[in-house]
């Protein structure tokens, strides 16, 4: 194995400060960034501090200092819905001591924002973070990128557990919790957590969190009407201290649906969300978490450069079915489902010695539905031509051969078990952290079809019988028919020492990671039927931080991490009933490695809060997630393209203010200079016109999706009493789309209003207000990111003289303008 001088800095500084320092005092342990979760009551009367751990924010196992640490305070929310009015920004800059770049909102922002949000929407304004919608509700989609790194490449937790996909990496964040429960999100832009559970994280991480149940029995109800007929209802219900047994929890339920902002459809989605919370003794506690959801998304067309300049808004899915029309819009449609069960505990075993141990179980399945038209005999079931497959409704092609128009369907089902767990020993002003991640995961995608009858009705929607191949023994007609087990193992070991009346804090730490794939695929003639994948990466860390003075605080880390191939995709062949042979062959199969740095100072004022920081960030086997349309269907793929290494490097900074006569403003920016070292390879043909692979001179292009210049600007107002507001706009530079930097999105700006009003005192209601939300206030029509990549996207010469052909990037569409109206209560 080759190892970099990079690499072997960081392993070097690892060992000295494990050699000779060993861990933390007890202050070490609350030197982690706080942030204050609210219990949804409006109680006004003083209550005791409650510390809340996470399940591992003792030690050392962040990149350089502890993870983060909530504390709640009971009773202490000034209104029914959490907001506190104290977090500068108006929620969006709560204190932060991390040694690295780091930033968050919290019920102060959470709850003035649209209740049909989700938690990549919530930190769109946060430096270096674009987030680009395709809903103007916030209901649909998870496209964000952080420092040109997009979703797939940066960790996502739910109280402590990775509730993303754990093999394409989606975090569909939608199914994760409903805005009314979020307490905090907290998002580190450049290095994930040394004990995070995380093995994608090249890009940096996002660690969301509930709110705690309230100690008090009561609820809290909300209810949304807007444009584009949406509408949802919120309950919870909190029990409460239970007795004398240090129990309380509570639980929730919403209803939302919307239609489509441009063309037919829209969607539907049921959730349940609980959490329950025993505390005893000296600092333990046990925490159980469940989610449920069932959600079905009329999805959107995504338009060319040339499609959006004929079509505009008006490239759509057809609201009429006629015989062969595939584009049909109840043909093209998403199911997201989902348990999930999260457990975090923490035990206090001796008064210097910690346990943290966090199981957790994700249920995740399909299916994901397209129309397509399909021979109705002479087709391909994998590499065999088939016969006549006996089904009714079949129609004439332009090509004189019978075909049937289907819903392609796609029930993948994916199940997840797994634990993570810490041990944190403080002797004097050390502290030592190991800990130990298992993960099991099995995956199964079985795709059929379903004829569709003269009525645009597809039978058997879900697949549940599909078409029965004719000489098969009853074989079903599909495209692929994987079945993918995973399992990691991950081994940390973590130490941090304090120096200089804790003004100093050096940490270092050390994971091992392994991650060992095998998937297979079904379908006749798929070649290779099997493929393993197993990976090893030791992955160093290390930081420094220098408390200047109270309030000032210098820092500099250097960091490690990787991500697996990303898709089940990249690991097997794809089929079509159109195709003789595979129309997508496996991808890369090599894991992305990233090593970066960044520098920063904070300020944290009594009145001002701020901070900059400028990072360095190198990658190799860089792997750009395009999504690609299967040929001749309207079925997308992830479509994992290796480019070889990226270099990225910039600078980012954010500024609030606590409130001054009621107003909170904010700014954040973000400069950003990526750039690809190599010259990608493509597919060509030579003069002969045979198939070769020629190279793109793309060697210091700019990075596809990765703007040179992101900012925010927002100002909140809040009374206290009744009156509240928020103002927001966000600028997000162009964007190019080819590794050849010759087609690009042009630079956009969206803006957002809300306003309310707290209402007096109102008999057996507690904090009853009304809230109006005015998204993307002027309206703007735009393209909000590239929904895939392309080498090019005009012909021409490769560096061998080969001829390279152009294409076409697809791109998504920001949503349009959207009023909604809420009203909720405390109770």
């Amino acid at each position: 194995m080759r190892i970099s001088n990079r690499r072997l800095l960081l392993c070097c500084a690892t060992l000295m400060a494990g050699n000779g320092l060993a861990a933390t005092s007890a202050k070490a342990q609350t030197a982690s960034s706080k942030s204050v979760h609210a219990q949804g009551k409006g109680h006004a009367a003083a209550a005791p501090l409650r510390r809340r751990h996470n399940g591992n924010e003792s030690g050392v196992l962040g990149p350089a200092g502890p993870q983060t640490e909530e504390i709640a305070v009971s009773g202490s929310a000034r209104h029914a819905d959490g907001v506190t009015n104290t977090t500068p920004g108006g929620g969006l800059m709560p204190r932060q001591t991390a040694p690295r770049s780091q930033s968050g909102v919290t019920r102060d922002w959470i709850a003035k924002q649209t209740p049909s949000g989700n938690i990549s929407s919530m930190i769109a304004n946060l430096p270096g973070v674009v987030y680009a919608n395709q809903s103007p509700l916030g209901t649909a989609g998870d496209t964000l990128t952080m420092r040109g790194m997009n979703e797939s490449q940066i960790g996502y937790l739910f109280e402590g557990a990775p509730l993303a996909d754990p093999i394409n990496y989606e975090p569909y964040t939608s199914m994760l919790v409903d805005t009314e429960n979020l307490g905090s999100v907290t998002v580190s832009q450049g290095s994930p957590d040394l004990d995070a559970p995380l093995f994608n994280a090249v890009g940096g991480q996002i660690s969301a969190t509930e709110m705690n149940p309230s100690h008090q029995y009561g609820g809290y109800l909300s209810l949304l009407g807007g444009t584009h007929s949406a509408n949802k209802e919120f309950l919870r219900l909190d029990t409460g201290d239970i007795g004398n047994t240090g129990i309380r929890g509570f639980a929730s339920f919403s209803h939302l649906s919307n239609n489509n902002w441009r063309g037919p459809g829209g969607a539907e989605r049921y959730h349940i969300d609980s959490k329950f919370v025993k505390e005893w003794g000296e600092d333990n506690s046990i925490t159980a978490i469940f989610g449920y959801n069932r959600q079905e998304q009329t999805t959107w067309r995504e338009p060319t450069a040339a499609q959006w300049k004929q079509y505009g808004t008006g490239f759509n899915y057809s609201p009429t079915y006629y015989p062969g029309n595939s584009t049909y819009y109840k043909l093209n449609f998403g199911n997201l489902n989902s348990l999930d069960v999260i457990a975090p505990m923490h035990f206090t075993l001796a008064h210097n010695l910690t346990l943290n141990v966090t199981p957790y179980y994700v249920h995740q399945n399909g299916p994901s539905v397209g129309g397509e038209n399909i021979p109705a005999s002479g087709g391909y079931y994998g590499t065999m031509q088939y016969g006549d497959l006996n089904q009714p409704n079949s129609y004439v092609g332009a090509n004189g051969q019978r075909m049937l128009t289907t819903a392609g369907v796609d029930p993948w089902n994916q199940k997840t078990g797994a634990i993570n767990a810490s041990l944190n020993w403080t002797l004097g002003s050390n502290t030592l952290s190991f800990g130990y991640w298992y993960s099991y995961t099995t995956h199964e995608e079985l795709s059929t079809f379903a004829v569709v009858d003269p009525s645009g009705k597809a039978a058997n929607a879900y697949g549940r019988y599909g078409i029965t191949v004719p000489g098969t023994g009853g074989a079903l007609l599909s495209g692929y028919n994987l079945n993918f087990v995973q399992q990691v193992n991950a081994l940390y070991l973590a130490d941090t020492l304090k120096l200089l009346d804790d003004k100093l804090t050096l940490s270092a730490g050390f994971r091992a990671a392994m991650v060992a794939r095998q998937g297979t695929n079904d379908v006749p003639g798929a070649d290779p039927y099997k493929v393993v994948g197993n990976y090893f990466e030791p992955l160093p860390q290390f930081s420094a931080s220098y408390q200047i003075t109270p309030r000032d605080q210098i820092y500099l880390n250097g960091t490690t991490s990787f991500r697996a191939p990303e898709s089940v995709e990249a690991y097997s062949q794809i089929f079509d009933p159109n195709s003789a042979h595979a129309v997508e062959q496996p991808g890369s199969l090599k894991p992305e490695y990233s090593i970066g740095e960044e520098i920063g100072y904070r300020h944290t004022g009594k009145l001002i809060n701020f901070q900059i920081s400028a990072f360095n960030m190198n990658l190799t086997n860089h792997q750009v997630t395009s999504s690609a349309y299967i040929p001749n269907t309207n079925m997308l793929i992830s479509e994992p393209i290796n480019i070889g290494g990226e270099t990225s490097r910039g600078i980012q900074g954010e500024l609030g203010l606590k409130p001054w006569h009621h107003f909170s403003p904010y700014v954040s920016a973000q400069y950003l200079h990526a750039t690809l070292d190599n010259n990608v390879p493509v597919s060509a043909k030579n003069a002969a016109g045979a198939s070769v692979i020629d190279y793109l001179p793309t060697a210091g292009k700019t990075m596809v999706a990765a703007p040179h210049w992101t900012a925010s600007v927002g100002l909140s107002y809040d009374d206290n009493k009744h009156f509240f507001g928020n103002f927001d706009l966000r600028y997000v530079g162009s964007q190019w789309s080819t590794f050849m930097n010759d087609q690009r999105i042009p630079y956009y700006v969206v803006s957002d209003i809300s306003l309310g009003y707290r209402f007096p005192h109102v008999p057996h209601l507690k904090g009853p207000k009304i809230q109006l939300n005015l998204i993307n206030i002027g309206n703007n029509l735009y393209r909000s990111s590239p929904g895939s990549f392309s080498a090019t996207a005009q012909g021409r010469r490769g560096i061998y003289g080969n001829a390279i052909s152009a294409g076409s990037p697809v791109y998504l569409t920001g949503g349009n303008f959207a009023a909604l109206v809420s009203l909720s209560t405390g109770f």
